[in-house]
């Protein structure tokens, strides 16, 4: 790895898919500019959703398998354990936590987040799944006959507890709830993957809030009323917080703890622009919201690239509405927009009960559409929102505008 240098033309602070994404697009539109990638994580951008998915499931677990490639393919200089603390956007300059100054021209923040913590916890059997190092940290507790805890019942938590089941560990899944992602699934989808998950051996234990994690020969999980679980590993599941305090500290806006961003991703610093997991940004057909997956990292670090070599009036406007997806055994879903269970429900089935495709409604309109093992349905999906939240779709035309089971 080279030495840091004092200026580039473009800096990209954070080392996650956004980044990635920025530094090609830079490269395309400007084969001669100078690019540094600092990251505080020590690996390079690797395709990080694979973490909880494809290395458990698939024939390679070795995390190298998902690196990027990033700095091969764009040229850019990868500083990897680089934390900037501080950012200087009147002097178009950032500060490492080794006292290094970076001058830039543009400047990136695509920071990502972090997982939240349960305080007072400080014991390596404990750890949430973010990086590779996490990742691998996990393989080696996750042994042959262990008990395994996880703790959450969302997105993550139910990835993580069916990516163990592969690795002979014992899983336990606690979570808050009465069942596992009833956040954002209808009953009939949450009681069946509570079926399925059983039957793949995982205890489920609902109603458990977690109080607090005491350490011995074993791990001992409080829960708020009392209840008690052991473990010889936890995993915590509890959420991330977008990593904006570099953003906050600069005097760059923020609202509800995520940064503004403009239409074309830049900040409140003209120089400054923002992507990835850190930005609130006014989606093309749902207005103003926050996504934390891959596919929006991927395409709005894609734009705030491209974005950052272009003067002012050629700049694009960042319109994609970002696409999430799981798979949970031998069930799959994508889904487009607002998934929130205390929404009205539509679903619609096929004959064999095996696909569906439900509507989330808003006072009549769609804000959201789940596609439970239908496939190649993502821009019909989109196209239904635009169509509802423009008033042109009839709420008795959803059964039949999008086939479950896909095309």
């Amino acid at each position: 790895m080279s030495d840091l240098k004092d200026s580039y033309d473009h800096l990209i602070i954070g080392g996650g898919i956004a980044a990635d994404a920025a530094a090609r697009a830079i490269r395309e539109a400007d084969e001669d500019a100078s690019i540094a990638i600092l990251s505080a994580d020590p690996h390079a951008p690797v395709y990080r959703p694979a973490l909880s998915k494809d290395l458990w499931t698939g024939e390679d677990p070795d995390p190298d398998s998902q690196d990027l490639g990033t700095a091969a393919a764009t040229g850019a200089e990868l500083f990897t354990s680089t934390l900037v603390t501080e950012l200087l956007p009147a002097s178009h300059t950032a500060v490492t936590a080794r006292g290094q100054r970076v001058h830039y021209r543009k400047a990136l923040l695509a920071t990502g987040s972090s997982h939240r913590h349960l305080p007072g916890v400080h014991d390596s059997r404990v750890l949430s799944l973010r990086t590779v190092g996490d990742y691998r940290h996990l393989r080696t507790l996750a042994t042959d006959g262990a008990r395994v805890v996880v703790v959450g019942g969302g997105f993550l938590g139910t990835e993580i507890a069916a990516a163990l089941t592969r690795t002979g560990v014992e899983v336990t899944l606690a979570h808050g709830g009465t069942r596992i992602l009833e956040h954002m699934l209808p009953g009939s989808l949450t009681s069946h993957l509570e079926q399925v998950f059983t039957e793949h051996g995982i205890e489920l234990v609902g109603g458990f809030r977690l109080a607090g994690i005491s350490a011995g020969a074993t791990l001992t999980l409080h829960a708020a009323n009392r209840e008690i679980l052991t473990a010889d590993a936890v995993v915590l599941g509890l959420g991330a917080q977008p990593a904006t305090t570099l953003a906050e500290h600069a005097g760059i806006f923020t609202d509800r703890g995520y940064v503004i961003v403009d239409p074309h991703l830049r900040t409140s610093s003209p120089d400054v622009f923002a992507a990835g997991d850190v930005v609130l940004y006014d989606d093309a057909l749902l207005g103003r919201r926050h996504v934390e997956h891959v596919d929006h990292a991927e395409a709005s670090g894609a734009v705030a690239g491209a974005n950052m070599t272009r003067p002012e009036e050629e700049r694009e406007e960042y319109t994609h509405t970002p696409l999430f997806f799981s798979d949970l055994f031998d069930d799959g879903y994508e889904a487009v927009g607002r998934l929130d269970s205390s929404l009205e429900m539509r679903e619609v089935w096929d004959e064999e009960h095996r696909a569906a495709v439900v509507h989330y409604l808003d006072e009549g309109v769609v804000e959201g559409v789940l596609l439970w093992n239908t496939w190649d349905s993502v821009p019909a999906a989109r196209e239904l929102i635009a169509q509802s939240q423009a008033g042109d779709l009839y709420i008795d035309a959803l059964e039949n505008r999008i086939r479950p089971g896909g095309a």
